[in-house]
């Protein structure tokens, strides 16, 4: 299984693009502006979305992509784009984006019956099975319906896990302490001069993500790689970051966009 990293940023700027990752060549998780550097043949592959919420930056690529491949789909007579989402996203998607007011409402195009997309709704522990992977639905805390994600190439394979959008977060990491965790992708959306936006807006900083480490066991021993800073605090998390102290001492990691994980 392959998982690449189109986006990471918590926010545009030059060289930053919002949450995206490709699943091998046909899913993606999240759907933020760093879909936009996929080719229009390599969109046309995806028959997968797993959305870990509805806020813009992991959506904001979706409307505009199933609107870039609709007549490459259509033409080869493909089912529908498969969005996979918690009922809390779908109905907020359905609501603000796609309502014939922001964005055509694909589920109903060119018809009701054989629309370009539909939305498949999922619920905090399941697991999915979308060709040879298999996705674990993990729970999130966020100020909307939220989850992560555990990816792996097989029930017995090492998982690559996504933790969201999210605050603290204690039932996270309980399921992660069960599960052979080789790659953990997490969350510092803000510097430590931020922390109290951070817990308003329930996301993570240097200091609270310190917290949340310490609930890994210490036999787990993943590489774990930063996603979703704010561009203009990079600079700063990463120095917070390397000051931080966490017994054991954890491999932590940036994450690029571009980065290929191999599993």
């Amino acid at each position: 299984m392959r998982v690449r990293v189109l986006g990471c940023s918590g926010a545009i700027a030059q060289g930053c693009r919002t949450t995206a990752f490709l699943l091998d060549d046909n899913a993606l998780i999240d759907a933020g502006t760093g879909v936009g550097d996929l080719s229009l043949e390599e969109m046309l592959c995806i028959d997968h979305v797993l959305l870990t919420h509805a806020h813009l930056d992991h959506v904001a690529a979706l409307p505009l992509m199933i609107d870039a491949v609709a007549s490459g789909r259509l033409a080869a007579g493909v089912p529908p784009l498969q969005v996979h989402a918690l009922p809390g996203t779908i109905e907020a998607l359905r609501a603000h984006l796609f309502n014939d007011t922001i964005w055509p409402d694909f589920t109903a195009i060119p018809s009701a019956g054989s629309p370009l997309m539909r939305f498949v709704p999922f619920e905090t522990g399941d697991v999915l099975t979308i060709g040879h992977r298999r996705i674990e639905v993990l729970p999130a805390v966020h100020t909307v319906p939220a989850v992560g994600f555990a990816v792996a190439a097989g029930e017995a394979a090492p998982h690559w896990v996504f933790s969201g959008d999210t605050g603290r977060n204690p039932a996270f990491w309980a399921r992660v302490n069960q599960i052979d965790v080789a790659h953990l992708v997490i969350e510092t959306a803000f510097s430590d001069r931020e922390t109290d936006l951070a817990l308003r807006s329930l996301h993570l900083a240097p200091s609270l993500l310190a917290g949340e480490l310490a609930q890994l066991a210490p036999s787990r021993r993943p590489l774990i790689h930063i996603t979703h800073t704010k561009p203009a605090e990079t600079a700063l998390i990463i120095e917070e970051l390397h000051r931080m102290d966490t017994q054991p001492r954890r491999d932590i990691r940036w994450l690029s966009a571009g980065q290929v994980f191999q599993l």
